[in-house]
This record gives structure tokens, sequence and C-alpha cells, in this order.
């Protein structure tokens, strides 16, 4: 499966700001039939990066999101940096 076409667009709030800050996660709107493993995998291919944990979420307008943990030695705010969030 296409990575990119697994997830869809990172959010930028000030939710996910605090997230990035606190918990080194990033949040994803992501395709409605993703599984986790394919949100990990998508991640981890696109970015380079190591993935700890995904939670998926689907919000009251039926946007799925995922909230991407990031290993120690991946900082979550690197990434939103190199997409641009920051």
């Amino acid at each position: 499966m296409d990575p990119y076409n697994t997830i869809k667009y990172p959010l930028s709030t000030e939710k996910s700001i605090r997230l990035m800050e606190a918990e080194n996660k990033l949040i994803f709107v992501v395709r409605k039939k993703s599984t986790k493993k394919e949100i990990k995998k998508a991640i981890e291919v696109m970015f380079k990066v190591e993935v700890e944990n995904v939670n998926t979420f689907v919000n009251a307008e039926g946007e799925k999101r995922a909230y991407v943990k990031f290993s120690a030695k991946n900082p979550a705010i690197d990434i939103a940096t190199q997409m641009g969030l920051m």
C-alpha cells in the first residue's frame, strides 16, 4: 500500500503542538480504512523514523485521526519542521 495514500495530512492545532512538545507525538488525518499497522509503516517509510505506537480516533465528522508517538531518538518537532508545520 502507498504510504501517501494512507496518510492524508498532518494536523496543526494548539492541541497537536502541545502533544508534540510534551509527549513527542504528532496528529495525522488518515484514510478511514487504514489500520494502526499500516499507519505506523507509512509514517516510518515517509519520514524514515522509528514509531513507538499509534492510537486512532474517529471524530464526530467521521474523520479518522492517528496520534503517532515517535521514539526518543526522533523528536516530533524535527518531523514537524521537515513537513513545514513549524
